[in-house]
């Protein structure tokens, strides 16, 4: 089912944060808090403004790849994934943060087919295309040019 070796890592993780004192596992939130906060800013930060308006890239002819090529890609993924992840948590009640942002930004991340439509139907949410602009204007960017003829 699972590598023995990595579920007696985990159980051993969740033991010793176990054993940590309270001041400790809330500092370790707000550490966690501080740097999805911000790698998130720098995502938003980074999306060209006409990025939602351009048609989805026409695939990529298939060519080798090698090592690097499979690392990056799987690296990116993960990430992606782990954004997702982030933001399906977020989006639960009671759960503060912006969980559709998340998941739009490790949407774009992630590489599979579909994603640029997907990623469109989320911006046509309001809340989420003012909390991106908001972020934006805070720090003097263009707002997000949206097609509206959807």
């Amino acid at each position: 089912m699972g590598d023995p070796a990595l579920i007696r890592f985990y159980r051993r993780v969740a033991r010793a944060y176990g054993e940590v004192g309270l001041g400790f596992k809330i500092a370790i939130v707000a550490v966690l808090v501080v740097m999805t906060t911000a790698v998130g800013i720098g995502m938003v930060l980074s999306i060209p403004a006409d990025h939602f308006k351009k048609a989805a890239p026409a695939p990529a002819p298939a060519r080798p790849r090698n090592v690097l090529r499979w690392s990056v890609a799987l690296v990116r993924n993960v990430f992606g994934a782990v954004l997702v992840t982030l933001g399906a948590v977020m989006a639960l009640p009671l759960v503060p943060g912006p969980g559709l942002v998340f998941i739009l930004l490790g949407l774009s991340v992630l590489d599979f087919p579909g994603k640029h439509a997907m990623q469109r139907r989320l911006m046509r949410v309001p809340g989420v295309t003012r909390f991106m602009n908001d972020v934006r204007a805070r720090f003097g960017k263009a707002p997000l040019i949206l097609d509206d003829t959807e």
